[in-house]
């Protein structure tokens, strides 16, 4: 295994177990978010407010395809999967692992979408996004990890190194 990476909605915890399951493993780890934020100087919501959502789907596909990692958990942006290029290139650098998480709990976990930095057209809900991209995850994961409204990080981490 060389690398682990982590796809699935905004909200369901990629970033947050990422950094426990490299530590479990004993890899780094990287959140594509963060290397859109440090290489353009802005938080993703100022992107996405500023350059529009083509603008950051490009930067977001530019950062997938370029990524180059070894022995890594890589968090990725909920919309990575709207990148084919950028996944093709994911897949070749490891496992992909889908963190399944049901609408109902990532509704409450999301106060606000116009602030955290989730790319959706105007009008859109988070039960759209949820719709147009879960077939997404389906097709580039290798593994799926249904994450369960009750299930602790710990237990949820112990899922994917089972299913790894």
């Amino acid at each position: 295994m060389k690398n682990v990476i982590l796809i699935g909605m905004p909200g369901c915890g990629k970033s947050t177990i990422g950094v426990v399951l490299a530590k479990s493993l004993g890899f780094g780890f990287t959140d594509t978010d963060l290397i859109i934020c440090e290489k353009k100087g802005q938080k993703l919501q100022d992107l996405i407010d500023n350059q529009g959502i083509d603008k950051f789907l490009e930067t977001e596909e530019e950062v997938g395809r370029e990524l180059n990692c070894k022995n890594t958990v890589v968090a990725t942006g909920g919309s990575m999967v709207m990148n084919p290029k950028a996944m093709e290139n994911l897949k070749s650098l490891g496992t992909v692992v889908y963190i399944d998480v049901p609408l109902e709990v990532l509704k409450k976990r999301i106060n606000n979408m116009k602030t955290r930095g989730i790319v959706f057209e105007k009008g859109e809900t988070l039960n759209d996004i949820f719709e147009k991209r879960s077939p997404l995850y389906k097709k580039y994961s290798d593994i799926t990890v249904a994450v369960f409204k009750n299930d602790s990080l710990e237990h949820t981490v112990a899922k994917i190194v089972n299913k790894l």
